[in-house]
């Protein structure tokens, strides 16, 4: 039973009873999930780096009432004001791309980050699900108005967001959004001739990236042929799911995160598997093809064309970090090191991700009359 009657017209009734609440749901019990496992996975790491063991439990527990703030706020938002905050953020990322190289911090051969008011950010991650309902808009609207340029906007900024990420360099990221942008084109009508260039030019960039990107050969060759180079992340991990068995050894009791330096962001879901077992990960996973299923059969009954674009987009996005993360911790591809949505330590990808979700829910309410224009 809920506190709001339907025929309450508050702010926070509307919200409820347009709001998606089993995808509210599945989010709470990730959120939750997260907390879980960095209690379990981040003190060994912090205590490898010589700094307090509850570090990083701090720093994610300092971080997560934000992102649920921001989570919540953006979902309040209608389709349009959800558009503008999106393109905001777009614009305001895409500056501090264009800043990295020379004020962004180095990191394992990275520059990635920023700091901003003392709070290292990463831009990337943010300008994901900016860019994708821009380019959302961008489509739907050629398809209203083919004398607006819409396609040419949409494919030079997406061109230069690339060429950006790759400076950094960042081929995880650059892969998502190119995946995201290009099943948006398709979405829109994509015409044959360009799908075929599309592909082409997706199989020669990863050609061209083994050959220019030395991390990336290694670990492309490393995923061939394991004989290669010492693989030991990956070692472990698959070490720790069968330790973990059905049940798992329980809470704590885990060895692989004294092991992995990075076993409370890249690897998490390892620990999850030596700590928790099989069922526990299969609950995972079900709840990212829970909110993934969910999310899309929102917008089987959708008429309007940006708000189809630009949710399927962004839910593409969700779910391709998430399966980057279990397919290269289960050595299923190669090594990739990208945070699992909402349980992984991280504080930009932790916010991001509320933004994505938020725009999500906003998008997904119960929106009367809306015809997707400014």
């Amino acid at each position: 039973m809920t506190s709001f009657a339907r025929t309450d017209t508050s702010i926070l009734s509307r919200w409820w009873w347009t709001v998606d609440r089993w995808i509210l749901l599945a989010l709470g019990l990730l959120i939750g999930i997260g907390v879980l496992i960095t209690l379990a996975a981040s003190p060994p790491v912090a205590e490898r780096l010589g700094i307090d063991s509850l570090h990083f439990v701090q720093r994610h527990l300092i971080h997560l009432p934000i992102a649920l703030g921001i989570l919540f706020f953006v979902s309040l938002l209608s389709p349009r004001e959800a558009r503008r905050l999106a393109i905001v953020v777009f614009l305001i990322s895409l500056v501090l791309l264009l800043l990295l190289p020379f004020f962004g911090t180095e990191i394992k051969g990275a520059r990635r980050w920023i700091w901003i008011a003392g709070m290292s950010l990463q831009p990337s991650e943010f300008i994901k699900p900016g860019f994708a309902v821009l380019a959302a808009w961008m489509f739907a609207e050629h398809r209203l108005n083919r004398d607006f340029a819409g396609r040419t906007i949409s494919i030079a900024l997406y061109f230069l967001v690339v060429a950006l990420l790759l400076v950094q360099p960042d081929m995880g990221m650059a892969f998502i959004v190119s995946a995201t942008w290009c099943a948006q084109f398709f979405m829109a009508g994509l015409p044959l001739l360009w799908a075929v260039f599309l592909l082409s030019f997706g199989i020669v960039g990863m050609v061209v990236a083994y050959f220019v990107f030395p991390h990336v050969a290694l670990r492309i060759d490393s995923f061939l042929d394991p004989a290669f180079t010492n693989n030991y992340q990956v070692t472990r991990a698959m070490e720790a799911f069968g330790n973990g068995g059905l049940f798992g050894r329980g809470p704590g009791e885990g060895r692989i995160k004294e092991m992995i330096p990075d076993a409370h962001a890249d690897f998490v879901f390892a620990v999850a598997g030596e700590e928790f077992g099989l069922l526990a990960c299969l609950f995972i996973v079900g709840l990212f093809v829970f909110i993934l299923l969910r999310g899309l059969s929102r917008m089987m009954q959708e008429e309007n064309l940006f708000v189809l674009i630009a949710t399927t987009g962004l839910l593409l996005q969700f779910a391709l970090q998430a399966l980057i993360h279990l397919a290269s911790t289960v050595s299923l591809m190669p090594a990739k090191g990208m945070t699992l949505p909402f349980i992984s330590y991280g504080g930009s990808s932790l916010l991001a991700l509320a933004l994505t979700m938020g725009l999500i829910l906003a998008f997904t309410r119960r929106h009367a009359n809306f015809r997707g224009r400014f």
